[in-house]
Formats: C-alpha cells, structure tokens, sequence
C-alpha cells in the first residue's frame, strides 16, 4: 500500500475542498504536503491548520500578512507565480494536483512534469491551451497525467487496458445546465442568478456560467482529444439531467461502457490519487432502483452555440483553442458583472476566433502572446458596446 505525497494548486475552490476531504478520508494513501490559493489568505490558513502541510503559496502577495496572522502554525510560505512553481517543483513529492481555474496553472503544470512528477489535471485550461505541449513533454519525462475532471476520469476507467484501435467514440455526458429547456430568445433573459444556479453540481461561480453556456463541456472535448490521443471529432456529448453516469466509450463492435456513481467530486480524485489501486471509501453508494430512471438527449447545437465554436477550435488546432479559451473567461467575466446579457458570451468567442490568426504547431510563447490578443480583442469589442 503507498502513501502519495501530493501538492494541491487551488486548495480553497470547490475541487481543492474535496481533495483535503479524501486526504483526510484515506490518510494511509493520501497526504497533502504542499498547497496554494490565489487571494483568499483566510480559506488557505484554514485548509493548512487543518492539513499541515510543510508548505503554501499564496499567489496574491498584498494578503500576505492576513495569511500569516491566521495560521497557527509555521510552514514555509511561497507567494506569487513564482512561488507556484517553485511549490511545483518541491522535493519528495509524488503527484501534483492542479485545481486552479484558469490559464494560472500551466507554467506550474508544466514546472511539475519538468521536475518528474505525475500530474492530475482538473483545470482544464491547462490542456485546452497546450495539451500537445503538456502531453509531449508528459512523455518525454515518463510521466502520468491523470484526469480529474468527472467526465475524463469516467474515460480514463472505461479505456483501462483497451487497445486504441478498439475504441470508436469517447462520449461526455453534460447535465445540461439550468437552461437545457430553454429556447434562444428566453436565453436572452436570464439573469446572473439563473445562471448560477446548477440543478446537479456545486461549483465555482466561472464554471457554472461555463455549464451554462455548455462551454464547460466544449473545452472537455479540447481535453479529451489530448487526454486519450483521439482527434476531437470522435468526441461527442450526451445530455444527461442527472448526472449520474459521468461518461461512456463507444467500442468498434457496437458494445458502450460507462462509469457511474453519485455527483461527488471526491470519487475521481480518490480514483487518481490511488490509481491503479481502488480502496474503500465513506462516499455514499449508488443504488440504481433508488434513482428510478436515467434520461439521455442529444444537445441543441444552435441554441447552444459553445459545443460548434469548440469543435472548430478542436478541429483547427494550433493557437485557436487558446483563444476560446481566453476570449470565454473574458466574456464571463463580464456577464457576472452585468455588462452583457448571457447570448452575448458565444458572440464574443466567436468574433475573437474569426479575429484570430492560427499558428499550428506553437510555441509555448506563441500560445501565450495568442492568450492575450484574444483577451484584448474581447475587451475592444466590450468597449464598443458601450459606445
């Protein structure tokens, strides 16, 4: 039985909050020896009195003296984006698990795999803008990269020991979001508190807009066609209200397989922290005669735009899946503030992709320098609405 010593980037969102739960669930597997947050310096004092790791980063270094006065302890104390990747570098260390939402955890997604360490991936974003890169470099080092992410956790299970050449279709499963019986013109409507309202998962206020949206499950097809080496048109998605089957592989002989179990983050991150090992847990069991029945649909493409400007993302490659990214966390942003109406996120996506140059092949320079045009193209097309 082994001990994985695991640095968590992200400790005080929701999946750093079910990561500290499995290590304190499974401590003869678990420990969490290293952690960071961006700003809130109160939640990370709290997530490390009660973990004791021997060291945090706080990226935002103006909270500094909040985090010190509140914890009761002395670990080493890193901060800013440097210190992240410093922290991911740390010695001793076996798993770095990046839980930060955002294009912040890349440089020390990558500063992991450069020091030899397996990676488990619940950012998306890191992979959506670099996966060939990340995945290369994975490979070159003889290092894992394990999915997180409920959905390409659900994958990485069902492909266990399967030749490649046997699998037909990775299909993801979307909840839908609280709008997946609404018509576009009632999308035009709905306030930020519809929007952050989740019928199945609990989650920070960026990726519930992105369930939303169905952005969400458009970068998981950019993920997943890194993550299992597939080109993104043999990913699909599949509206499922309850969550409950997180997602399937379709075989070439016809046959589906498919992972279920409650809507609890903490069974995929067990499931990557011990791979290739199960071990007992205290997660609530899933009794299928108590759910009645599981409702499957097809998605509403036109009415949600977000799963075709991914797709052509997927497709095209290069830079352009780092525009959508970027140019999306952008245009939430302003919907949470109310600067534009919920139609308006996939509007802006797209005219940041149609303004965009693809560089096939890029550099991790040249990923990054796309990053940002996409973000100033979003915000110059944000000032014109206001004219």
């Amino acid at each position: 039985m082994r001990k994985r010593r695991v640095i968590l980037l992200g400790a005080t969102g929701s999946i750093g909050t079910s990561a500290i739960k499995v290590a304190e669930s499974i401590p003869e597997r678990m420990e969490i020896v290293g952690m960071s947050a961006h700003r809130n310096a109160e939640l990370l004092a709290q997530a490390a009195n009660r973990t004791r790791p021997s060291a945090v980063c706080l990226v935002e270094e103006s909270q500094l003296p909040v985090l010190r006065s509140k914890l009761d302890y002395s670990p080493e104390i890193l901060v800013g984006p440097e210190g992240l990747e410093t922290l991911a570098r740390s010695t001793g260390v076996d798993l770095v698990l990046v839980a930060i939402i955002g294009t912040t955890g890349l440089k020390p997604a990558l500063a992991a795999i450069e020091s030899g360490k397996d990676l488990a991936v619940a950012s998306k974003e890191i992979l959506v803008m670099a996966g060939e890169i990340v995945m290369a470099r994975a490979v070159e080092r003889g290092v894992k990269v394990l999915p997180v992410d409920s959905e390409h956790n659900a994958i990485f299970q069902c492909l266990e020991g399967k030749p490649k050449q046997e699998v037909k279709t990775l299909i993801l499963t979307a909840s839908g979001g609280p709008f997946r019986k609404l018509s576009s013109d009632q999308l035009s409507s709905v306030t930020v508190a519809d929007a952050l309202n989740h019928p199945t998962w609990k989650m920070g206020r960026k990726i519930t807009i992105d369930s939303a949206t169905l952005f969400n499950k458009g970068l998981e097809m950019i993920e997943a066609r890194w993550l299992f080496d597939v080109p993104v048109d043999r990913v699909e998605v599949l509206v499922h209200p309850q969550s409950i089957v997180h997602s399937m592989v379709e075989f070439v002989d016809g046959s589906l397989l498919a992972q279920l179990s409650h809507s609890d983050m903490c069974f995929p991150i067990q499931y990557a922290v011990t791979w290739p090992e199960r071990v007992p847990n205290a997660l609530k069991p899933l009794r299928l005669a108590e759910l009645g029945r599981l409702e499957f649909e097809a998605p509403r493409y036109d009415t949600f735009p977000a799963l075709g400007l991914a797709r052509r993302a997927g497709q095209a490659g290069g830079t352009l899946p780092a525009v959508l990214n970027a140019a999306n966390e952008v245009a939430v942003e302003a919907f949470l503030e109310g600067r534009i109406p919920f139609p308006r996120i996939w509007s802006l996506v797209e005219h940041a992709m149609d303004q965009s140059e693809n560089f096939a092949r890029p550099s991790l320079d040249d990923i990054l320098q796309a990053d940002g045009q996409a973000r100033d193209s979003v915000r110059e097309a944000l000032s014109r609405d206001r004219l």
